[in-house]
């Protein structure tokens, strides 16, 4: 059995067998299950540069402004600490969490899907990157 396989089967048994559709109601059942089997500490980073930051990172942004706005708004380069769930799901981000970024301990509320756990060790590693997974591609 592959990878992609022994995912697919461990997001089935959070979701139920065939019930891979993202929709309010399994997102939902996603996070109960996150919320029952994460633990913490938990430090995420982003998983590749946030939405905002592509204008600087791929296009023509000027870096001076980029690093002036990265100390207001949250970056993909930003180590955060794990808070809490944020109330708020939806189709478009799924679930919000709510993180701390460990520089200066600035809160912000940044899409589950767009981070990442940053021991590669640790169960939360797998159970993040499954979400993510999920999340972006059924």
């Amino acid at each position: 059995m592959n990878e992609n396989e022994s995912q697919e089967i461990r997001i089935e048994e959070i979701l139920g067998e065939g019930n891979l559709n993202v929709s309010y109601e399994s997102l939902e059942l996603y996070r109960s299950y996150l919320q029952k089997n994460l633990s913490f500490p938990c430090d995420l980073t982003g998983r590749e540069d946030f939405l905002w930051e592509e204008l600087y990172v791929f296009g023509p942004g000027d870096k001076n402004e980029y690093a002036e706005l990265k100390k207001t708004k949250p970056s993909y380069t930003d180590t955060y600490t794990f808070m809490s769930f944020d109330d708020q799901v939806d189709d478009k981000d799924g679930l919000m969490i709510k993180v701390k970024r460990l520089s200066d301990h600035i809160q912000f509320v940044l899409p589950l899907a767009d981070l990442k756990v940053i021991d590669n060790t640790s169960r939360n590693h797998q159970l993040v990157h499954d979400y993510a997974v999920w999340f972006v591609n059924y």
